[in-house]
């Protein structure tokens, strides 16, 4: 489905895990290359070992057993769980040519990812002051799906979402997920939902049009 997309922006699926630390030093590179007019665009789909990361606003309560390595992610929010299973979306695009709306952004991101799993048959939405994406899980309870972190530099984006496909449930009870006590984390398969990585993955991209439009301007409806 990635032919919809315009050339300049690359698309690159992994089907190997890549550690995390060096995903951030590759987002790193791509992020400068492309603020310097030498590189395209990227959308990269990937998964990572299991890691927890924090972001700028983590607080070391947050961390309740780190039974994992523990990364500085450098984007916003708190921690995170990241791990097999877990399908990440990191979105590096140029906001000088995409409106310039950070705001715009993070909701077209947000957008994205409930689309797609509507396609899937889970009605996600967005919660008033918690962030990421929400659904009800197996039991009617409101639950995480995926989570949303966000880093800018030179109008270049980076990091972007990750979505709950079929990982270890019980690895994200080593932290408060994003600082939210009070809600549980689902997956796709906890739903009774078997998606290949793959599947998902086309699912996600045939959807690319209508986020590149909501970036655009197009379509970008806040509330």
């Amino acid at each position: 489905m990635s032919a919809s997309w315009p050339e300049t922006v690359e698309i690159r699926r992994e089907s190997a895990q890549v550690p995390y630390r060096d995903a951030l030093t590759r987002m790193d590179a791509r992020n400068r290359a492309i603020a310097a007019g030498e590189a395209r665009e990227l959308v990269w789909l990937l998964e990572h070992p299991p890691v927890y990361t924090a972001g700028t606003s983590a607080d070391a309560g947050e961390l309740l057993d780190p039974r994992f390595e523990v990364v500085e992610a450098g984007r916003g929010g708190r921690y995170t769980y990241h791990g097999p299973g877990q399908r990440i979306g990191y979105v590096l695009l140029d906001l000088t040519k995409r409106g310039r709306d950070v705001r715009c952004f993070v909701h077209a991101l947000e957008g994205w990812v409930i689309a797609t799993l509507s396609d899937i048959g889970v009605e996600a939405w967005r919660a008033e002051g918690r962030i990421g994406i929400w659904c009800h899980d197996q039991n009617g309870r409101e639950a995480k799906i995926g989570a949303i972190g966000v880093r800018l530099r030179r109008w270049v984006t980076m990091h972007g979402f990750s979505v709950n496909l079929a990982p270890d449930l019980a690895h994200f009870t080593g932290i408060v997920p994003c600082g939210i006590e009070e809600f549980g984390v689902t997956s796709l398969e906890a739903l009774g939902i078997a998606l290949a990585p793959g599947a998902w993955d086309e699912a996600l991209l045939a959807r690319g049009p209508d986020f590149l439009a909501a970036l655009e301007g197009k379509a970008c409806s806040l509330p």
